[in-house]
C-alpha cells in the first residue's frame, strides 16, 4: 500500500522541480527527501525522477508522471475525509417522527427547506403511527413529532385542526352516483382504512357504529397514498382530512359526519438543543401553511 506521505513528497517534487525547494515545501530537510523518493522507487520498482546534468533540476519520468496524477487524486480523497470527518463533529442530528397518514410529499419538500437553511443540523426522520410515535417519544427515541389525535389531548408546542370527510371515488355519469349513494344507504359500508391505531380509522368506525350503519373492512394501507388509491378505484370509502381529497375524491355525504382530528407538534421534554428548537420554531410556522390547515 502506497504511504500518503511519500505520495505527497513526490507531488512536491514534481511540482518544484528541485528536491531542495520540495523539501522547504514539506518541511523536511533534502536528504530526507531524497530517501523518500528513493524508497518510493524501491518499493515500485521503477525510475520515477530524473536529474539534469546540473543536478539541480528535477523531472518526473512517465513512470513518475502517472503515479503523481494519482497521488494527487489520492491526496485529495484522503482531505476531503478528513474534512467530512471534521465537519461531521459540527453537525447536531435531530430525530423527528412524522405519522404515516400524512402528506409525506409535501412534508419532505418543507423538511428540504429547513435542512438547505441549516447545514449544520442533520435530520432523522421516523414514520409510523402516532400512538407509536408518542411512545417513541416518551422513551427519548425522537427529539419531536408530528401526531394526529384527539383535540386538545395533551400539552403541545402547536396544533392544527384537521377537518375530516368522508371520501369516495367520483362517478362521471349522474346514475352511477345514485347506484352508489343506495348501496351506501342499505349495504355494509365498503371500509379503505389505515391499522389500528390510526384516529381516521377509529373516527370512521365509531361514526358509523354510533349511527348503527354496517361496515366491511375493504382494504387496508399504512400510507396516505395507499388509502387515497383505494377510494380513487371505488374499492371503499375512508375518513380523510379534507386538504388531501384527490381531484377524483368525492365528499360522501350520505354517511354521519366524522368530527375533526388535530395535528399536533409535540417533544420529548428535557432540555431543547438549539437544533431542536430550530426545527420546532420552523414547524410552528410552516406546518399549517404546508398541509393547508389553520393554526389552532
Amino acid at each position: 500500500m502506497l504511504d500518503l506521505g511519500l505520495l505527497k513528497t513526490l507531488v512536491a517534487v514534481v511540482d518544484e522541480g528541485s528536491f531542495t525547494r520540495a523539501a522547504e515545501r514539506v518541511h523536511r530537510t533534502q536528504s530526507t527527501v531524497s530517501q523518500q523518493i528513493r524508497r518510493l522507487e524501491d518499493e515500485l520498482g521503477r525510475q520515477l525522477l530524473m536529474r539534469d546534468r546540473s543536478g539541480v533540476n528535477v523531472t518526473p519520468t512517465l513512470h513518475g508522471e502517472l503515479l503523481a496524477q494519482y497521488a494527487r487524486k489520492l491526496l485529495a480523497l484522503s482531505m476531503e475525509a478528513v474534512d467530512a470527518m471534521e465537519n461531521d463533529s459540527r453537525v447536531s442530528t435531530v430525530r423527528v417522527g412524522l405519522p404515516e397518514d400524512i402528506d409525506a410529499r409535501r412534508m419532505a419538500d418543507m423538511l428540504s427547506r429547513f435542512v438547505q437553511a441549516h447545514g449544520d443540523i442533520r435530520l432523522e426522520i421516523v414514520a409510523g403511527m402516532s400512538t407509536d410515535l408518542r411512545e417513541r417519544l416518551s422513551a427519548g427515541d425522537l427529539e419531536l413529532a408530528l401526531v394526529k389525535r384527539e383535540p386538545g389531548q395533551g400539552d403541545c408546542l402547536m396544533a392544527w385542526p384537521e377537518t375530516l370527510v368522508w371520501a369516495m371515488a367520483v362517478r362521471s355519469a349522474e346514475t352511477e352516483a345514485a347506484r352508489e349513494t343506495d348501496s351506501l344507504a342499505h349495504a355494509p359500508v365498503p371500509l379503505a382504512l389505515f391499522p389500528q391505531g390510526c384516529i381516521y380509522r377509529q373516527r370512521a368506525i365509531r361514526s358509523l357504529d354510533a349511527a348503527q350503519r354496517p361496515w366491511r373492512m375493504a382494504f387496508g394501507s399504512h400510507s396516505l397514498t395507499g388509502i387515497q388509491a383505494a377510494v380513487s378505484s371505488g374499492l371503499g370509502v375512508s375518513v380523510l382530512p379534507e386538504t388531501v381529497l384527490l381531484p377524483d375524491h368525492a365528499v360522501c355525504d350520505t354517511l354521519p359526519p366524522p368530527p375533526p382530528s388535530e395535528i399536533a407538534l409535540v417533544d420529548g421534554g428535557g432540555p431543547a438543543s438549539a437544533s431542536r428548537r430550530a426545527l420546532a420554531d420552523f414547524l410552528a410556522v410552516t406546518v399549517g401553511e404546508t398541509l393547508g390547515v389553520a393554526t389552532a
